[in-house]
């Protein structure tokens, strides 16, 4: 364990010194060709960095911020575009480096003629009930809950053989879900204390989506769709607008950032199992993507005119991403033994750390 410590602290000494880099060579060289070709070099070491590592409390959430949104964000800061970049005035080192390597996006306060939209979402098949604000601040309460249901996750593992696979499949799929949400929020609450500015939230409560956009686009791992939008979505919608037309472009661009995310996570999961790719988490991706672009479509047709009833449709999105994830998510997250991995780190980690108390 000491050594993966030491290469964790080599891992983000490396990638500190490479993003003070970025941010002097933003201000030396213009967006543009001659910057993304000055960036390449860190982003192919951010791609690398991560197999540095091998626990899952460690790798997992560096390869996380590193291989994907750090590169993700500097593509975008190549051409002066994205988080990273400010048409008034530079960002100053401090908040360069926390915006680069956290997951973490500054809340801006658009104006109500000009509003952000949210992932693959027109003024015309956008369901009514989902234009709500977001609340990036959730009560005591609500952590309080998702901590106790992640600490079953101990007896669930000791106990799995009792369990039909199904069942303890989904249930690690839940702690997965609390996992993400608990760290997200953990980083998101010491940048805020940090920098002393408002973050948008990054899980939204998705178990109350009542569609696939709402689940994908408004309340699921929302970093991740907020980088895919500039540097996936929008690229792809210009270009399919020239052929299709501007109202069914949308539907080749969420395709698109799907097979992309589909890509990054099998990218994400070797570096956590290295283990030749299955496609399972691909195929899984592409499936939801050619699924939602069928709803838009719906919805573009329908033109706001006739919809489920939240009641149902609510119900009915839950079990369609639980089914798909039983089938093509959960199974390369076991291949990969990430059950076992987090349950021994963690018994480590609390072995020693009562050692060192008593």
């Amino acid at each position: 364990m000491e050594g993966e410590i030491n290469n964790f602290i080599m891992v983000w000494v490396s990638a500190l010194v490479s993003l003070c880099y970025c941010h002097t060579l933003g201000k030396a060289i213009p967006k543009g060709t001659c910057r993304l070709l000055s960036i390449l070099p860190v982003i192919c070491l951010f791609l690398i960095l991560p197999l540095n590592l091998t626990t899952i409390h460690l790798g997992g959430p560096s390869s996380f911020f590193l291989a994907w949104l750090a590169t993700f964000k500097l593509l975008l800061f190549a051409y002066g575009e994205g988080p990273l970049s400010s048409s008034s005035k530079p960002i100053s080192f401090s908040r360069f480096i926390s915006i680069a390597c956290l997951p973490i996006k500054i809340q801006n306060h658009p104006s109500p003629k000009n509003p952000q939209k949210p992932l693959s979402t027109t003024k015309n098949n956008e369901h009514p009930s989902l234009q709500r604000p977001q609340n990036c601040h959730k009560s005591p309460l609500n952590y309080g809950t998702k901590v106790l249901l992640l600490a079953t996750y101990g007896p669930v593992h000791d106990n799995k053989e009792h369990l039909h696979p199904k069942i303890l499949l989904l249930l690690y799929s839940i702690h997965l879900y609390i996992a993400l949400e608990i760290l997200l929020g953990i980083f998101a609450a010491l940048t805020r204390a940090l920098l002393g500015v408002e973050l948008e939230p990054q899980f939204d409560e998705p178990y109350l989506a009542t569609s696939l956009q709402d689940f994908w686009g408004r309340r699921w791992n929302l970093m991740v769709s907020r980088i895919l939008h500039p540097t996936v979505y929008n690229p792809v919608r210009s270009i399919s607008s020239r052929w299709i037309g501007r109202k069914w472009a949308p539907l080749p661009a969420v395709i698109a950032v799907f097979f992309v995310s589909g890509l990054m996570h099998e990218i994400i999961f070797y570096y956590i199992g290295r283990l030749k790719p299955t496609w399972e988490l691909t195929c899984f991706f592409l499936i939801h993507g050619f699924c939602l672009a069928i709803e838009i479509a719906i919805k573009k047709a329908l033109n706001g005119s006739w919809c489920l009833p939240k009641v149902v449709s609510g119900p009915l999105t839950l079990t369609f991403v639980a089914i798909t994830g039983l089938w093509l998510f959960m199974p390369s997250l076991i291949r990969c033994e990430v059950d076992v991995k987090i349950y021994r780190e963690s018994a480590t980690t609390y072995m020693r750390f009562f050692m060192n108390v008593n």
